[in-house]
């Protein structure tokens, strides 16, 4: 399959065109924004394990019937993917409040949610990705009931998957963010996940320490972004792979000498 010509430039990613119509090349940039770009650098390596880290989630939720854009990884830094029509919504699934939830609404941050809370934004980085209502996105025909039912319950189940692969290796799935597309099924359109599931998109804890292994660490100004999204691909069983990325570990406490007395 040949690549063809850009079609599409966000913070992240670039999209090229294919010889097939119903396939795309997404390609992942080593750029880290945050604050609706406000807030930009470049980070050697990130979108080499940005690629792997999706793809390895992307492949098991397949696997459990969650169907999503992705055809195969190609290369370090670009998947094969399937054509959709993006939903204009951007779909956060939180399991503890932090971020603009406790900024927003006064929570403690680290509360830990009865339920998970879904939540919408328009995208539109013009205006902020605002928080937008199920009124708002049948009214302005940005999706059909149908489909938002549809992908309520796919939410859902991506969460609880992802809680327990994340819990298997010692990391909370604090929220995380996603997309949904139309992708041409024959007549039909068909809702499918879409974009990327990373440590760009989603909030990661460790379980015992609740060191930030995300975005925050950018977001922050907490240092060690490369060494935190080289943990959760090491920890996923995928750093292995990477043999360009050369891996940094997080710098060791210094040890204190306690004197003994006589």
């Amino acid at each position: 399959m040949k690549k063809g010509k850009k079609l599409y430039e966000g913070k992240a990613k670039i999209i090229y065109a294919t010889n097939e119509k119903n396939f795309v090349i997404q390609h992942f940039k080593d750029d880290a924004t945050a604050f609706n770009n406000k807030k930009r650098a470049k980070i050697d390596g990130k979108g080499i394990l940005n690629n792997r880290i999706s793809e390895h989630i992307l492949k098991n939720l397949g696997q459990v019937g969650i169907k999503n854009h992705l055809v195969k990884r190609i290369n370090m830094r670009e998947q094969l993917i399937k054509s959709v029509e993006i939903v204009p919504i951007e779909f956060i699934v939180r399991n503890i409040a932090t971020g603009s939830l406790t900024n927003r609404l006064g929570i403690e941050d680290g509360t830990v949610l009865e339920n998970p809370l879904i939540e919408y934004c328009y995208k539109n980085d013009e205006l902020g990705d605002p928080l937008v209502s199920k009124e708002h996105i049948f009214t302005f025909n940005w999706a059909t009931k149908k489909e938002i039912e549809k992908i309520d319950k796919y939410l859902h189940r991506i969460n609880d998957f992802m809680i327990g692969m994340f819990r298997g290796i010692g990391i909370k799935l604090v929220d995380f963010k996603v997309e949904f597309g139309r992708h041409k099924s024959g007549n039909k359109n068909e809702i499918i996940l879409a974009d990327e599931i990373s440590p760009d998109t989603c909030r990661l804890w460790d379980i015992n320490s609740e060191k930030k292994l995300d975005k925050d660490r950018f977001r922050k100004n907490l240092g060690n972004v490369m060494q935190a999204y080289q943990d959760v691909a090491r920890r996923l069983g995928i750093l292995h792979e990477e043999s360009n990325i050369r891996t940094v570990k997080f710098p060791k406490p210094k040890a204190v000498k306690i004197k003994k007395n006589k």
